[in-house]
Order: C-alpha cells, then structure tokens, then sequence
C-alpha cells in the first residue's frame, strides 16, 4: 500500500504543518508523544528551486519522525512538480504534500494556497504535474472547504484530485474567509469522505480525546489532523491514542515533566541548524516556549513574567521558582 499508515483499520493522527511553531524539534516532541504522521512547515516551490539554504532547512527531518511529507505550495504547474523532483532526490520523503489550503494573504496574493480553490481546473492541473513529476512518491493534499460559505467546492475538488492521482485527502472544515475563526464544518468533511475512495483526513476543532473518538465511530474520514490542540501540548496524541485503546484520558502530564519539557526544548532550539539568532539573548524563541506553558498552573502569570526572561540562565531560574511553588 503506498500509504500503509492507513492499513489494517488503522486511524492516524497526523500533526498539522503550523509555520513557526511546528519545526523539526517541536515534531520529535509531538512524535514522542505518539503522532503517527507528520508535514513539514510548508515551503514556496519557488524557494526550493532558486533559494538558498534557508528554504532546504525548512524541509528538514530526521529518520525517526517517519512517515514524513514534505509540504509545498506554489501558483504554477512547472514550479511545483520541479520542486517535487528536487525534494525527492535530495531527502526523499515519505509522501509529497500540496498545500491548497493556506488562507494568510501572502500566499493568497499570489495565487496560492486556497486561493486556488477559486479555479479547481487549475488546480487540479498543478496536482496532476507533481504526481506525474514523481512517479515513485505518493502524492497528497490539504485543502480548505472552499473559498467563503457561497462557494463550498470540497466535494468536487476532492474528486478532481483524486482523479489525477492524489492519493489522501487532508481538508480543513473551514473556508479561507474563516480564517481560524468559528466552528469547522465537519458536515462537509464527512460528505466529501464518503464520496471519495482516498483516505480523507479531517482538520478542524480536533482538541480532545472525545471528539476524536466520535469522529472515527460516525464517518468514513480515515484519520484526522490536529493543530492547535496540539500547539503547546503535544501530550494530546497520548491522550488520544489511550483514550482509543482503553476508554479513559490518562493523567496529564505532571509540572515538572512540563518543565523537563520546556526546559529540554530550549536547549534543543539553542544548537538548532535552523537557529539564526543571537545564542545569549532567547525572546527570539519566547512564543514557542510560552506555547508550552498552555494549561499549566498560574499560566497568565507566567506568560507576562517571560518577557522578562533573555537568557537560559533567566529561563532555568523562572522553572526552579514555578517548580518550588513560589508563583
């Protein structure tokens, strides 16, 4: 089976690409934790073609976080099936992924993202020249529900893609206009899935164990995709994964695995590749910390006390303070 993390019933939970939060460390955290399939942060073909170093840093991965895709998106066929050859042959990932979802409009603008949703024609012809691009890598896809609420094209963008050769399905229950906003439309989801024969996997509002399971017994989607329920709390796959084995949410994780944690991928960050920024001042990483932070005791206190954290040394003292009890 060219995807064979959907063999044999098996349900997976992939970690969503989130630009600036999901690097490669941030995904060994969530891979630990128990996520089963992941997506690099998604990349400009353009980059990959005439860019420098920067933009192959974005699609790095280690061995350990198989099965990886790489995710890229980009206005033209050409690009993005040249793109595809390039990152086939210098890190020859599981699956090659095309985002036709991304509603920021930087990408928008450029006839990118979902704003191909406007020309499923157009889109689907970019598909077609990465499948045919790679023959020996699968190929798959994100998309969003369509455009605004008059213009809901999941269905038949789904069978378009599948009809050139995509072979999974990722769709965020959400137009572009939505943004990140309001409830997804899993309705939707769920209508496309029983129509399509490719795995759809379902993004949207997927923040709890519970919800998971309702998902899995009441639709034919064939795994789902979690971002923000994971940004900050990677500890959301155990959960998930125990919940579906045994019928009960485990504990959460303590204060001080919390702290291991944060403290443990501050120093990771520190001798990152990737890492362009000055070693002895670290705001430079303070969202991704304070992400960590999410659920933990005193947490809004916390947060605005960061901003007075520059160094590691501040860092380890504020986790010994929290540690101790004295917030």
């Amino acid at each position: 089976m060219a995807l064979p993390w959907f063999s044999n019933g098996a349900f997976p939970l992939y970690l969503a690409p989130m630009a600036r939060y999901t690097d490669v460390l941030y995904r060994q955290l969530c891979k630990e934790q128990g996520a089963d399939v992941m997506v690099t942060e998604f990349v400009r073909a353009d980059a990959l073609i005439h860019g420098g170093p920067e933009a192959w840093r974005a699609v790095d991965f280690t061995e350990a976080q198989r099965p990886m895709g790489v995710q890229i998106f980009g206005s033209t066929a050409a690009a993005m099936a040249e793109a595809a050859r390039r990152i086939v042959e210098r890190v020859a990932p599981d699956f090659i992924d095309l985002n036709f979802g991304c509603p920021a409009s930087c990408v928008t603008d450029k006839q990118a993202g979902s704003a191909l949703l406007q020309d499923p024609p157009a889109l689907a012809k970019i598909a077609q020249h990465v499948v045919q691009a790679v023959p020996a890598t699968p190929v798959t896809a994100k998309i969003r529900i369509g455009w605004d609420a008059k213009s809901i094209v999941a269905e038949d963008v789904g069978v378009r893609l599948q009809d050139v050769g995509v072979q999974a399905l990722a769709i965020h229950g959400r137009t572009k206009e939505q943004g990140y906003r309001g409830e997804a439309d899993w309705d939707v989801i769920h209508t496309v899935a029983d129509k399509l024969l490719i795995p759809v996997i379902g993004n949207g509002n997927v923040c709890s164990a519970a919800r998971v399971q309702a998902i899995r017994e009441q639709s034919s989607v064939a795994g789902v995709m979690i971002g923000r329920g994971a940004l900050g709390y990677p500890w959301i796959f155990r959960e998930i994964k125990h919940f579906l084995q045994n019928g009960e949410i485990p504990p959460p994780p303590t204060v001080e695995q919390r702290w291991d944690t944060l403290l443990g991928y501050a120093r990771l960050l520190l001798q990152a590749p990737f890492r362009s920024h000055d070693v002895g001042n670290i705001r430079w990483m303070h969202s991704k910390l304070k992400a960590l932070t999410k659920e933990m005791p005193g947490c809004r206190k916390l947060r605005v006390e960061f901003e007075s954290v520059t160094s590691l040394d501040d860092l380890e003292r504020l986790a010994e303070k929290y540690r101790e009890g004295r917030s």
